[in-house]
């Protein structure tokens, strides 16, 4: 049995590797020490455990051995590009996009992970954001929110300021929270829509703008952010504009933990 774990600032995500298959877990982030403790106690059977692999957060911080088991430190970038190239069987240039708490890219070059940058807009901005404006900080809740919204009533869309800009469809965001200091609107639930679409318009926007430099057309998602589904909306809306499309595999939200354990 091997033991992959990710320590986010968030979420710590955990993927236990067995002759049985592959099984995963999550749990919430508190003391890496203690989110080490946790995810052992967690497990049936931990004398099974052959190897731990570790990634993310401070996980370097970790000792090389744990309750008499060898410890292996996998560097972040590597395990974005390592899970991603198991979750999507990636063989050549690739574009990943890591949606956590922030945002990384990074470029496959159909063997190693180089990053490429990334931005500190991301899940913590949602739920930051949404604990000041909605006073909510769960970013699932947020989302539901959103759902039952409607973005227009707070943001300015280009049909609100322009008749028209080039080919660009009047529903596009001219102005993310344009209309908040005069709108009657500012319903939990629009208030939810506008800023999940912000949070996605800007990842896509990184998204797209890596994807041209590196002459790709997809953008392989990976982390919990972009699974939001109207955070996804608003990434998939920018792709668009740009010709590119996104994709996101079931169980990427575990990418990072995937990526960090060795084969061998």
């Amino acid at each position: 049995m091997k033991i992959g774990i990710d320590f986010g600032i968030t979420h710590t995500d955990v993927v236990i590797s067995n002759n049985q298959g592959i099984n995963f877990q999550t749990f919430k982030s508190l003391d890496i020490n203690q989110d080490l403790t946790n995810v052992f106690d967690s497990i049936k059977n931990p004398q099974n455990i052959k190897k731990v692999f570790v990634t993310g957060g401070k996980s370097s911080d970790l000792p090389n051995t744990f309750k008499g088991m060898p410890v292996s430190h996998t560097n972040e970038i590597d395990s974005i590009a390592i899970g991603a190239k198991k979750l999507y069987g990636l063989k050549e240039s690739a574009l990943i996009v890591s949606t956590g708490t922030g945002t990384a890219c990074v470029h496959f070059d159909g063997v190693n992970g180089n990053h490429l940058g990334g931005i500190a807009v991301g899940g913590g901005m949602l739920c930051g954001l949404g604990k000041l404006l909605l006073n909510n900080d769960n970013a699932m809740e947020i989302d539901e929110f959103a759902e039952k919204g409607d973005k227009s009533k707070i943001d300015y869309l280009i049909g609100d300021v322009v008749n028209k800009i080039g080919s660009l469809s009047p529903e596009i965001t001219a102005v993310n929270f344009g209309k908040a200091f005069s709108s009657n609107s500012a319903t939990i639930e629009n208030v939810a829509a506008s800023l999940c679409n912000m949070i996605g318009e800007v990842i896509g926007t990184i998204s797209y703008l890596n994807a041209f430099l590196l002459g790709v057309n997809k953008v392989y998602f990976i982390g919990r952010t972009a699974l939001l589904k109207n955070v996804q909306a608003g990434i998939n809306e920018r792709l668009q504009l740009a010709g590119i499309q996104g994709e996101y595999a079931e169980n990427c939200e575990y990418a990072n933990a995937l990526g960090s354990i060795s084969d061998s």
